[in-house]
């Protein structure tokens, strides 16, 4: 990110305020991480109704050129070419190590990609894509459009009452994006987030954002949500925050992510390999990786948090957890960390270091919480 001595804002800063949310730093922005209701009451809202989060922080980065998605091929280890026009992928940008320099969802909007990147490496990625692909193809970070996530079971009725088609919004599936008008506006939306339940995230004009805002919001189904409730929701789901249980020493396998090297990159393949990191990945494809990340459920009331080092029954040390809170919706602590392959099978038990204290930790399986997707 730029050097900044203050946080950056988003459109959305002064109807945060207004809403009495309380507002901390988080990736170079000022953010709300919860609102009078608090983060157990957003979060349950979210898996019962639906939610409004402000995303304008993350870097919408449109690509525009010949030959665009074979050549961002060259640093995303999917199948661009085969990705239809209104159709997004989740994908990774790798180093040449393997790791991870960031996740993000590329959209093929027909006749430009866009790429939905982290806020706190947005401008890393610019520069980086510029650097290696910048002489054939053209970025450019729309600083002019703003981003919100409506999430929950409803948030599909809520758009109907805004004016989508309910014909339209029946047709689109997970990972499907479609030009809706909603309240008036002209949006690009698509079907997927962060919390495992069915919704959208909307991009559309920063200078218009606090109107759709508004108008989502006037909906009896839809309350703000914060970066308290988007933490403990993507955690049930089993979602990876960058920066946490990924960085750039961790490859895709190592995260689970092996599903995010589309078959047609993989050996054997159509077009295997060509990206960063390739050698590595696709060896852990075939052979596996020595750690990997797994669900942990504590044993007692006490959460372990991100930092909480993991170790056999008999104290030796099998890694740490990366990620870890309660979970309103199973009424338990719950985590996710990296362990050595040989523990990493579901049911082992293993011991996590809290205050001193070697207390009792399950591995299971992820997510904690049924995915909803519209599928």
């Amino acid at each position: 990110m730029n050097p900044q001595t203050e946080p950056a804002t988003t459109p959305l800063n002064a109807l945060h305020r207004r809403l009495g949310a309380k507002m901390v730093p988080f990736a170079g922005y000022e953010m709300p991480v919860s609102y009078p209701a608090g983060i157990l009451a957003e979060h349950r809202h979210t898996r019962e109704h639906a939610a409004l989060f402000d995303v304008s922080h993350m870097g919408q980065i449109e690509v525009r050129g010949d030959e665009t998605a074979a050549l961002l091929e060259s640093e995303l280890p999917v199948d661009l070419l085969g990705l239809a026009a209104g159709r997004q992928k989740y994908a990774l940008l790798l180093n040449d190590a393997g790791g991870v320099r960031d996740d993000l969802m590329a959209i093929n909007r027909g006749d430009h990609f866009l790429l939905v990147v982290n806020a706190a490496c947005k401008h890393a990625d610019l520069e980086y894509l510029e650097q290696r692909l910048g002489d054939r193809l053209r970025f450019t970070l729309r600083d002019d459009l703003a981003l919100v996530a409506l999430q929950g079971p409803e948030s599909a009725s809520v758009l109907e009452s805004l004016g989508a088609s309910p014909e339209v919004l029946a047709a689109m599936k997970f990972l499907h994006v479609a030009d809706l008008r909603l309240d008036g506006m002209n949006c690009v939306v698509s079907r997927s987030g962060y919390t495992g339940e069915d919704g959208f995230e909307i991009s559309v004009p920063a200078n218009t954002v606090l109107q759709l805002a508004e108008s989502l919001l006037d909906h009896p189904a839809v309350e703000p949500a914060g970066l308290g409730a988007r933490d403990s929701l993507r955690l049930e789901a089993g979602l990876c925050l960058y920066g946490q249980d990924l960085d750039t020493g961790t490859s895709p396998v190592e995260a689970g992510l092996t599903w995010a090297i589309s078959p047609a990159r993989r050996a054997g393949g159509e077009r295997p390999g060509g990206f960063p990191g390739a050698e590595r990945i696709l060896a852990e494809v075939s052979n596996g990786a020595d750690r990997r990340l797994v669900g942990l459920l504590p044993q007692g009331r006490a959460p372990m948090r991100a930092g909480t080092p993991l170790a056999d029954n008999q104290g030796n040390p099998l890694g740490a957890i990366t990620s870890g809170g309660f979970g309103p919706s199973i009424d338990r602590p719950l985590s996710m960390g990296y362990v050595a392959a040989s523990h990493a099978v579901p049911g082992t038990e293993l011991s996590g270091e809290v205050r001193g204290r070697a207390l009792p930790v399950r591995v299971v399986d992820m997510p904690f919480v049924p995915r909803r997707y519209a599928r």
